[in-house]
């Protein structure tokens, strides 16, 4: 299984994941848990395919490394800041709806990773 193979399997499973999760935030938080399930789960996965891009880049030998690579996380990290404090601000999600939708990247990453092993000889 390739790089690619992992990642395109891994945003397929949280996404699938942030809106079933997203049903029920709904019916308890409202419209402000349902959004924020959905925009910590959209959030989430940015974050990994960008993550994902630069680090198969990198290996292959296509990307760019060192100063680059700092100023690239920087960026990554200081957008994914500002969007979740956007949100949180604004009070267009729920904290902690927020964080469940974060958390399915985790999930969706250990239950692949507990797939691939699986068909290994």
């Amino acid at each position: 299984m390739t790089p690619s193979d992992v990642t395109t399997r891994v945003t397929a499973a949280a996404c699938v994941l942030g809106v079933v999760l997203a049903v029920p935030a709904g019916w308890l938080g409202g419209p402000t848990g349902a959004l924020g399930v959905l925009a910590g789960g959209a959030l989430a996965m940015a974050n990994f395919r960008w993550l994902a891009t630069r680090a198969i880049a990198v290996v292959s030998g296509a990307g760019v490394a060192g100063t680059a690579w700092l100023v690239g996380t920087a960026l990554r990290l200081s957008a994914f800041a500002a969007a979740c404090a956007t949100l949180l601000a604004l009070e267009w999600a729920h904290p902690l709806a927020l964080l469940a939708g974060l958390s399915v990247l985790p999930c969706a990453v250990i239950v692949e990773g507990l797939r691939a092993a699986s068909r290994e000889p």
